[in-house]
């Protein structure tokens, strides 16, 4: 239920989703957020997302997460490594942005890759 944590995110917060993921773009608000969530989560008959490393970089923590599902309609299941970077501001979230590739996501963070 991603119902539940909208109210961790800024009203203004953006979210950001990689071109080369299905349903990339860019939303708004949390009225985007829960616009792209509900398409998000329409093609699952079942899905869990699990962090696997934190990295912190500044306002931001970059997250290694990786999502198990099987598809609605096809029963295929599906797995998938990413990252999210997670922009914090007065205790909300106020950017979250998903990124396939690691190299990528360490360059928006800040990061290099021995740490």
């Amino acid at each position: 239920d991603f119902g539940v944590g909208l109210s961790v995110f800024d009203q203004n917060a953006v979210l950001v989703i990689d071109p080369d993921i299905p349903d990339a773009g860019v939303f708004v608000g949390r009225d985007g957020f829960r616009t792209y969530m509900i398409r998000f989560l329409e093609v699952w008959e079942s899905l869990t997302i699990a962090a696997e490393s934190f990295r912190d970089a500044g306002d931001t923590v970059l997250v290694k997460a990786k999502q198990t599902a099987i598809g609605q309609d096809s029963g295929v299941p599906v797995t998938l490594d990413y990252f999210q970077l997670w922009t914090f501001r007065g205790g909300m979230v106020v950017r979250l942005e998903t990124v396939l590739s690691e190299e990528r996501a360490l360059e928006a963070a800040g990061l290099d890759q021995d740490g």
